[in-house]
């Protein structure tokens, strides 16, 4: 005789907005809470870091959705402008705000049992804490600078001023402005009290102003988004405890050998390594990125396994990067 344990079914339905590569923490989460992730909701084609996408929809069943402008290569769901997806009381509405990129979407809350209008709106690369989106990655940058204007005025600045605003970067990304704070939320009124940018409310004023404080053109930046664009990614990064031996022999043979110190307090690489990259630092992956070539391998040296463990947990530094932990550094 067989038994067979009976699966008992989630209490709650969930969804997950611009996952990362690494899903381990959704899956926990959502164990933790009992819910059933069933969708993956993209708010655009991203160009600093790998969707964790396909791994959810693997590991969970999970529909992913993204604006039809988007138009990957994989299987999803698109939507258009105010699209609803109901979970329970919890209604999410989707907003078409480009200027970042084309399809870019914003997703607004609603507890349809307390109010009808939102309390909060996921903003995705579009509206930040301090600062707005760059507009030069997927078009020419004064038309994108210029959709992003009517975006903001016409859109996201309209939601009553007490909606939460949760944007998808703090300070550190290259998808903003220099302006962009490390604060992880505010509120739709407090931005538009306080932020230079959307004082502009005269869209040549506010063009000007935003070209002018971009860092660097688009052309600079590393991430290959055609790995974004598919087929899913649905396997996992392999971390591999290695010997100093090995990572002689692996930085001989063309990897990036990196320290991933916790704090500025290490800012110097390793007699093996070739840079150092503070791990806790806003923008670990991104600086990594400007270095890290599509499909190198990246060795990751810290004072135990747990450092580069947390290091690999962040970004990847590559769309096809692969990552390699060392104990201890030396």
């Amino acid at each position: 005789m067989r038994l067979v344990r009976r699966r008992r079914r989630a209490r709650g339905r969930g969804r997950v907005v611009d996952p990362r590569l690494e899903i381990d923490e959704y899956l926990a989460l959502a164990r933790y809470l009992d819910v059933r992730i069933e969708h993956v909701l993209e708010t655009h084609t991203h160009a600093d870091h790998v969707s964790g996408h396909g791994r959810l929809a693997a590991a969970t069943g999970a529909t992913i959705h993204i604006h039809r402008l988007g138009a990957p290569d994989y299987d999803h769901e698109p939507f258009e402008d105010g699209w609803t997806l109901e979970l329970g009381r919890v209604l999410v509405r989707a907003v078409h705000a480009p200027g970042h990129r084309p399809e870019h979407s914003a997703f607004l809350l609603i507890d349809s049992e307390r109010a009808p209008e939102p309390w909060a709106v996921l903003t995705g690369d579009s509206l930040f804490v301090g600062d707005v989106a760059r507009p030069d990655l997927a078009v020419e940058k004064e038309d994108g600078a210029r959709e992003m204007f009517h975006s903001l005025h016409e859109r996201l600045l309209s939601l009553p001023d007490a909606t939460e605003v949760w944007p998808g970067h703090v300070g550190g990304s290259l998808c903003g402005g220099p302006a962009m704070d490390m604060k992880v939320s505010s509120t739709v009124g407090f931005e538009h009290r306080h932020s230079p940018l959307l004082q502009e409310a005269d869209e040549e004023a506010f063009v000007t102003a935003a070209l002018a404080a971009l860092a660097a053109p688009a052309t600079e930046l590393p991430p290959d988004r055609r790995a974004q664009r598919g087929p899913l990614d649905t396997g996992a990064t392999e971390l591999l405890p290695l010997s100093p031996r090995q990572v002689e022999q692996r930085r001989d043979n063309g990897a990036l050998v990196v320290t991933c110190a916790r704090t500025s307090s290490s800012t110097r690489p390793t007699s093996r390594a070739r840079l150092c990259v503070t791990a806790l630092h806003g923008g670990f992956g991104t600086k990594l990125a400007w270095l890290a070539e599509p499909g190198q391998e990246v060795v990751l040296v810290g004072r135990d396994d747990a450092d580069a463990h947390l290091a690999a947990g962040w970004p990847p530094p590559s769309a096809c990067a692969r990552s390699a932990a060392i104990s201890p550094a030396g």
